[in-house]
């Protein structure tokens, strides 16, 4: 059972995929990340002794320090960010907790940097890929949206990571879509995932016989193209739409209308 000011790695993960999860901030020293370089999903690496910098990430939310075991480091900080009025705890056994619970893990070499490229005009994938990162990877990720035939040379020019583009590293693989190269690549793999994808696949590739929810997600996410001609307010609604997505598939898939 957590102590007091802690939150047990079962408790954190029901926060992470949603828009409740908190700030999540890695404080392990660099020889332990090292021997062990994962990230729990949304976690940000941080030095323990930058209080200031953890202050400005933290922006007053809900904040959950993580280290190695979840001892003095995790502790420390968020008693130093509470004395400043942030609402911090500690991650119950910190790391290797998390790792002890087979809980989803985040290899840190596999993510790029925070500024992501692709095609105009998004429908799914698009959408779909970009929630996939904010909501497991990185809250803090940007995304631009920009003419296919400039996606390539925008990013070079940036310095960002071109997705759901042909030819490149972050697309398509054989007859899966974008989504799925992610959740492999990122080690992402959950059942609610698993599941989520399974639809986004579907009505990505038009193969509707996946799954039956995949004609309603094609419909929604080409009415939402219609409703919005900025991308960046389209991104941003339909990311309620895949939140409502991930809670169905983690939590309500035997509900029906009559429930």
């Amino acid at each position: 059972m957590a102590a007091l000011n802690e939150i047990s790695p079962a408790n954190l993960m029901r926060l992470i995929g949603t828009p409740q999860c908190p700030v999540l901030i890695d404080v392990c020293i660099d020889p332990d990340f090292a021997d062990d370089p994962y990230l729990i999903p949304t976690a940000q690496r941080h030095p323990h002794t930058d209080i200031d910098g953890i202050v400005a990430r933290s922006a007053d939310k809900q904040t959950i320090i993580i280290c190695q075991k979840g001892l003095k480091l995790s502790h420390g900080v968020a008693a130093r960010l509470r004395s400043r009025g942030i609402d911090a705890q500690a991650l119950e056994g910190g790391n290797i907790a998390w790792k002890n619970a087979q809980l989803p893990r985040v290899p840190a070499a596999k993510v790029p940097g925070s500024l992501w490229v692709t095609r105009h005009r998004p429908k799914i994938d698009r959408i779909a890929c970009p929630w996939l990162i904010k909501r497991f990877v990185d809250p803090f990720a940007e995304f631009m949206f920009v003419p296919p035939a400039q996606v390539l040379d925008v990013a070079d020019r940036f310095g960002a990571t071109p997705f759901d583009i042909a030819d490149t590293h972050w697309g398509h693989r054989g007859d899966q879509c974008t989504f799925d190269t992610m959740l492999d690549e990122f080690e992402l793999h959950t059942p609610s995932l698993d599941t989520l994808t399974t639809v986004v696949r579907a009505a990505d590739t038009n193969r509707h016989a996946l799954a039956p929810q995949a004609a309603g997600l094609l419909a929604i996410s080409v009415g939402l193209s219609r409703m919005y001609r900025n991308d960046d307010a389209q991104l941003i609604a339909g990311m309620e739409i895949y939140d409502a997505l991930y809670r169905w598939a983690r939590d309500a898939q035997d509900e029906t209308h009559d429930f």
